[in-house]
């Protein structure tokens, strides 16, 4: 066991220092030069003021110098747990803007992530025994997992927000209100948060539903199903036997589909103006914010890869045949 997570290990760092890596890149290449972005929004109309301002920021975030010292300094700045100053933001650092935003973020992710895995298995594994619901879970399924988070947000901000009246469509609580412990506030969060949560359980749900369907039917037609059955064995414990065999290939799915739904939730957050990391990268792309831009990539990458280990446990966990099979190499 201890050279199988040593070899996940060492693939994630691989993974972890050629994700960054691209992430410290891709923002040089956005157009728009982020000094002169400043400078705009420092509104000086000295010619002699301006070329100092420019000289003092150009040195300051080290854009005087080669990219490849650029490229040295970033990580010496990052393994001392520096992420730099954003330039939106100046002087505020990156790490402090992005702890604010991380817990709407999260407030998010996890109970859409965990809500829909475990809802869409259950009901995907209930419908395969039954004609009617399989009839209709089917279809709705296929549509709600092909449709784009965005697409369903913008449908549901205007169904249920403009259209009903009954959910507010912009911000994390109230515009009037100011965060605080009380129950008015707590509730303002939870009526700003439903939107954007419905907008990506559904769609996930309805992935895990019918995936969690068709491997029920598939285990249900197989060998050792047949021979349970022979023995006389119950219809329930045939059914428990089933739905573990095939939930193993839904956990390998949710470590593939983290990625995609971080994206789907940054996506969301943008449609509701949500202040989270997808708002932020938002704004870091409109103001040319090189450091903000790679402090928001870095905390994903570092999100969906500790997920995704965590998600290989748990099928060591899960999975006897895994641990067989570790302890046969060993």
């Amino acid at each position: 066991m201890r050279r199988y997570f040593g070899r996940k290990l060492l693939v994630y760092g691989l993974t972890f220092f050629v994700a960054v890596t691209v992430n410290w890149v891709i923002p040089r290449f956005m157009p728009g030069d982020p000094v002169q972005s400043m400078l705009s929004r420092a509104n000086v109309s000295q010619p002699a003021a301006v070329e100092a301002m420019r000289l003092h920021y150009t040195s300051m975030f080290g854009f005087d110098q080669p990219l490849w010292r650029q490229y040295l300094n970033f990580w010496g700045a990052l393994l001392r747990g520096d992420l730099g100053i954003s330039i939106w933001l100046f002087p505020t650092p990156v790490t402090d803007v992005i702890v604010r935003a991380v817990p709407y973020t999260l407030g998010l992710l996890v109970p859409a992530i965990l809500l829909s895995w475990v809802a869409g298995n259950r009901f995907g594994a209930f419908a395969a025994r039954r004609r009617w619901l399989d009839n209709t879970v089917l279809p709705l399924g296929y549509v709600l997992t092909a449709t784009p988070y965005m697409w369903l947000a913008i449908l549901l901000a205007w169904a249920l927000g403009i259209v009903a009246g009954i959910f507010p469509v912009a911000g994390a609580y109230s515009f009037a209100m100011r965060p605080e412990l009380s129950w008015a506030f707590a509730g303002s969060l939870l009526q700003h948060w439903f939107l954007p949560f419905a907008s990506l359980f559904l769609v996930a749900f309805g992935g895990w539903a019918i995936g969690m369907r068709n491997m029920i039917i598939y285990e249900l037609e197989a060998d050792y199903v047949t021979y349970l059955r022979s023995l006389g064995a119950p219809g329930r414990l045939v059914r428990r036997y089933a739905f573990r065999n095939a939930i193993l290939p839904q956990i390998t799915g949710l470590a593939l589909q983290l990625g995609v739904l971080v994206a789907g939730a940054l996506v969301t957050e943008i449609v509701f103006s949500y202040p989270g990391l997808g708002h932020l990268i938002l704004q870091a792309i409109q103001n040319q914010d090189f450091f903000l831009l790679q402090g928001t990539f870095l905390f994903i990458v570092l999100g969906v890869l500790v997920a995704n280990f965590v998600v290989d446990v748990a099928y060591v966990l899960v999975d006897p045949r895994t641990r067989a099979g570790m302890g046969g190499a060993a």
